[in-house]
């Protein structure tokens, strides 16, 4: 299932600040094009979080990344390759976790939020979030 053969403790959705997400999340939050394209919410493990900012978020000046206990979603989640037609091949991270439960995400499904800003690279907002971005 993922490269670990381990299942998760917890699964991630790094959204844009563009996208401006609120306390109290709501039941429902806004679907970004890329998952209304795609039929799922893409979501990431956490050591894939990472390349992810790299790859999409290089140039934001802020993420929210919301945090999924696994086990509330497990039923829900599939675990595919990255899309190349996305990002190209990714074979050093594994699986992908994608959320297939009707494009829902909100205050059921995360459990907590980080704001993380892009301080000229997103190194030094991963080295902080070392004891909240579970491994």
């Amino acid at each position: 299932m993922t490269t670990l053969n381990t299942q998760p403790l917890y699964i991630y959705k790094i959204v844009p600040s563009s996208a401006g997400v609120r306390e109290p999340l709501p039941e429902r939050l806004p679907v970004s094009e890329l998952d209304q394209n795609s039929g799922f919410v893409h979501l990431s493990m956490a050591h894939q979080v990472p390349n992810t900012l790299k790859m999409f978020f290089k140039n934001e000046p802020l993420v929210y990344i919301l945090r999924i206990q696994y086990a509330t979603v497990m039923s829900d989640i599939r675990w595919e390759s990255p899309d190349g037609k996305v990002c190209g091949p990714r074979p050093d991270e594994g699986l992908f976790p994608h959320l297939y439960n009707g494009l829902k995400l909100g205050r059921d499904e995360v459990e907590s939020i980080a704001i993380w800003q892009n301080d000229g690279g997103w190194e030094k907002a991963l080295e902080g979030a070392k004891p909240w971005l579970v491994y």
